[in-house]
């Protein structure tokens, strides 16, 4: 942006006008260096016009210059406000567009879009990592349940509650990280979420009893929530419509593949010596890893942010304290914050079938992701007599259908490449949407061949252990598409 001249110009000019002799001495900051460089006269009339401000509409305006009427403000006690020390109001801006800072067009270096691939990259690993972790410790836990039931003298419902509350918390915590990352940006959000997880899976390793490790595991579970809501919306920060695809399919593969890791890991932790602790101390070391990580190497991504660190900076080299960004112009309002948050998601779930329709299908997939961690040990411990640890490699084929569906949906990059380019580079939410027709009946095949195969033992182990391959197909090609499609639009860029 052009500098506008700072205000200390102004004053010899302004005593120099003879149309307002009695104007008392200038202080500092009282006019704009634009009434200053058009040396207008002002005579009575024109010295009421200086003693509104921007915030009053102009109909106001208008009528006060009619009557020579003058104006007060009030605080929220309906007590008056001042300048201080018998000083008027100071005069609006003739411009306010040229106080606001913004980009220097497309190309700017600033801009997300812009900078190196080399951040990029880094950005997206450790975010990208720091969802896994989160993934990782949700599922971690269940291998451990019949320790803890034991230990703390529980049902196995009971004991398998850590591992309920941990998705309760995750379902929780959009409600909180998604505005905070609109307000403060992304970078705090998902620090603090991660130092947090790490601590209360700390709380929840150390818990006397069963209710200190459940409750910590809730909270755990609503920190972590904060890489799920607030990485997809870093992500989209810094890649563009034609390199967004591509970056999500690989974040929903870490989302996914966490939870289906976690459990041979956790199984082969919880009956060695170590015990089911350990199940939780492995997890919260790793967070505060990657918590440290974020404290030292995660920039701030999100655009209106990095515009008022940008007019910070330009207002300490200028002294024009004027300068700011559209950002800083929000006032944060609790109730408002409550209705477009909360409110509004819930009646759009009401009023619009389509949304209610991929919500439901979206949560009974993730519910039926988390229901596989204790169907799958039943049939391969109970069923087959294979160890915690022996029986948890089941999921590899979980695993190895959600990376053939990740290659896929990279192999079909390239059919999106060219509906954008004959769109003039205009992305349509609906494209995304097409790999649902393929992934809802591979991931019913799945579930029907592991339920129709895992009951007895007179069934070969790798029948049901082959189906996780269409399970874990159908799951990150229905999940990728339905997270896709939305996220452009809600960030503005489709």
């Amino acid at each position: 942006m052009r500098l506008p001249k700072p205000f200390k110009v102004q004053h010899a000019a302004l005593i120099a006008i003879p149309a307002i002799p009695d104007i008392s001495p200038p202080r500092s900051g009282i006019l704009s260096s634009a009434l200053v460089s058009k040396g207008e006269a002002m005579n009575d009339r024109g010295l009421e016009t200086l003693r509104f401000t921007q915030t009053q509409p102009d109909h106001l305006q208008k009528t006060a210059l009619e009557t020579k009427a003058g104006y007060s403000f009030k605080r929220a006690n309906g007590k008056p406000l001042c300048m201080g020390r018998g000083r008027t109001f100071p005069p609006p801006f003739l411009n306010l567009d040229d106080y606001v800072v913004d980009f220097d067009g497309p190309d700017d270096p600033d801009h997300p879009y812009n900078w190196e691939f080399s951040v990029k990259l880094y950005l997206s690993v450790i975010t990208c990592f720091g969802t896994f972790v989160s993934s990782f410790a949700s599922a971690m836990f269940a291998p451990g349940t019949n320790g803890v039931a034991q230990e703390f003298s529980v049902s196995s419902e009971v004991s398998t509650l850590g591992t309920t509350l941990y998705v309760l918390g995750f379902a929780s915590g959009p409600l909180v990280w998604a505005p905070a990352s609109e307000l403060i940006g992304r970078r705090w959000p998902l620090t603090v979420g991660k130092l947090g997880g790490a601590v209360f899976t700390i709380g929840s390793a150390v818990g006397k009893d069963i209710q200190t490790v459940i409750v910590c595991r809730f909270f755990a579970g609503l920190f972590g929530a904060s890489q799920l809501s607030v990485v997809p919306a870093l992500l989209s920060d810094i890649y563009d419509n034609s390199q967004r695809g591509i970056v999500i399919a690989i974040y929903s593969l870490t989302v996914f593949v966490g939870p289906f890791i976690a459990p041979f890991v956790g199984g082969f932790i919880a009956s060695s010596p170590l015990g089911w602790r350990w199940t939780l101390y492995v997890p919260a070391f790793m967070s505060f890893a990657c918590g440290t990580i974020f404290v030292l190497f995660l920039k701030e991504t999100y655009t209106p942010c990095l515009l008022s660190s940008k007019a910070a900076m330009i207002r300490r080299q200028t002294s024009n304290w004027a300068i700011h960004a559209k950002h800083d112009e929000a006032d944060i309002n609790f109730q408002e914050l409550v209705h477009k948050n909360l409110l509004r998601p819930l009646r759009m779930l009401i009023t619009e079938p389509i949304i209610l329709l991929i919500s439901l299908y979206m949560s009974f997939i993730y519910g039926i992701v988390y229901a596989l961690l204790e169907a799958y040990p039943y049939v391969f411990e109970t069923t087959y007599g294979m160890s915690p640890g022996i029986g948890g490699l089941a999921f590899i084929g979980l695993i190895i259908g959600q990376l053939l569906a990740c290659a896929f949906i990279l192999s079909q990059h390239s059919t999106y490449m060219k509906k954008l380019v004959a769109n003039k580079n205009v992305s349509i939410p609906e494209w995304r949407l097409s790999p649902a027709i393929i992934g809802a009946p591979v991931f019913t095949a799945g579930i029907f061949w592991f339920g129709w195969t895992g009951f007895t033992d007179s069934i070969h182990w790798m029948a049901p252990t082959a189906a996780g391959v269409f399970i874990g197909f159908g799951v990150l090609y229905n999940m990728g598409a339905f997270w896709e499609a939305p996220i452009g639009r809600l960030v503005g860029f489709e």
